[in-house]
């Protein structure tokens, strides 16, 4: 939805992959060559400090902001359950964002963008969604084409089998498939507003961020220098945009959630065309092929 308006479930999905390739984009920028843990709580901070400002401004007349960023008030056990998602979201973010460091983001965005296959098999086993044969067809496609990007990477020196970022970017599509499946139940099922439930998990996520912080500060363990750069607030706004309009996608009670987070893994055309473009990776061509493949296996996916 934009300012109340209701927008096509298809439309948001879209339109949130665009923002989320440039969030990709920018955490690549961030992180490459600098120290991780800080550049994870202080995104968070800035996403939280913004979601407290709209909070307090709602406190101070609730007229005052559109309904869609309206902060609805909830008991314990939904606090809970949001508690529950900045797990999921915290472990998937550390994994990915280690991993994208010293991964050509050409590499690491197609591999996330599988995370719909997790995501698909995930619903029909656990929330009862039936997809066609088509949408089977595009798992193993993706598979193949994951497959085939192991090989274009060997061209830049990045060994799928032996390489421990691979490891890690594996886990943390595999969080974030988990928390795209935990979405549907909250959005679906349990009735939250996207508003209330991306303020208070990216609240709970500065708080989990902040004994790695100090723990970082204070040099409980070897760490890289931190170097502040323009990235870090856009990545958190880029990604604040991207999530509400996913979360709106998953409130239309016709969205199925494997169609939407395949939707929004089309975020890998941008992100792959960026790393190219502004990082200066290699075997463009080669590795192009493997992400059509990707894209094939979403496309057929979504339509099936």
């Amino acid at each position: 939805m934009i300012l109340g308006t209701p927008m096509p479930w298809i439309i948001a999905s879209l339109l949130s992959a665009v923002f989320l390739g440039f969030y990709e984009l920018g955490t690549k920028h961030a992180v490459n060559g600098n120290a991780v843990l800080p550049v994870l709580f202080i995104g968070n901070v800035l996403s939280a400090g913004l979601w407290l400002l709209l909070m307090a401004v709602q406190a101070a007349g609730p007229h005052l902001l559109p309904g869609i960023f309206t902060v609805a008030p909830i008991g314990l056990l939904q606090h809970a359950q949001i508690v529950l998602k900045s797990l999921i979201v915290g472990a998937a973010w550390t994994c990915t964002y280690f991993a994208v460091k010293h991964l050509p983001v050409s590499i690491s965005s197609p591999i996330r963008a599988t995370g719909p296959v997790g995501t698909l098999l995930g619903a029909v086993i656990f929330l009862g969604e039936r997809p066609a044969e088509l949408a089977m067809l595009g798992v193993v496609v993706t598979l193949a084409s994951f497959i085939a990007l192991s090989f274009a990477g060997r061209q830049e020196g990045v060994n799928f089998f032996r390489n421990p970022w691979i490891g890690w970017l594996v886990a943390g599509t595999a969080f974030n498939a988990a928390s795209a499946l935990y979405d549907k139940i909250l959005f679906g099922r349990a009735g939250f507003q996207p508003a209330t439930v991306q303020a208070w998990f990216s609240i709970y996520l500065a708080v989990l961020f902040l004994p790695l912080a100090i723990g970082w500060k204070l040099r409980w363990w070897p760490r890289q220098q931190f170097h502040w750069r323009w990235s870090i607030p856009f990545l958190s706004a880029a990604l604040l945009v991207a999530d509400f309009l996913y979360f709106g996608a998953l409130r239309d009670p016709d969205a199925l959630v494997s169609l939407v987070s395949g939707l929004r893994r089309g975020s890998t055309l941008v992100a792959f065309a960026g790393g190219i473009a502004f990082f200066g990776e290699r075997s463009g061509a080669a590795k192009a092929m493997a992400v059509a493949g990707v894209l094939l296996g979403i496309v057929l996916t979504v339509t099936g």
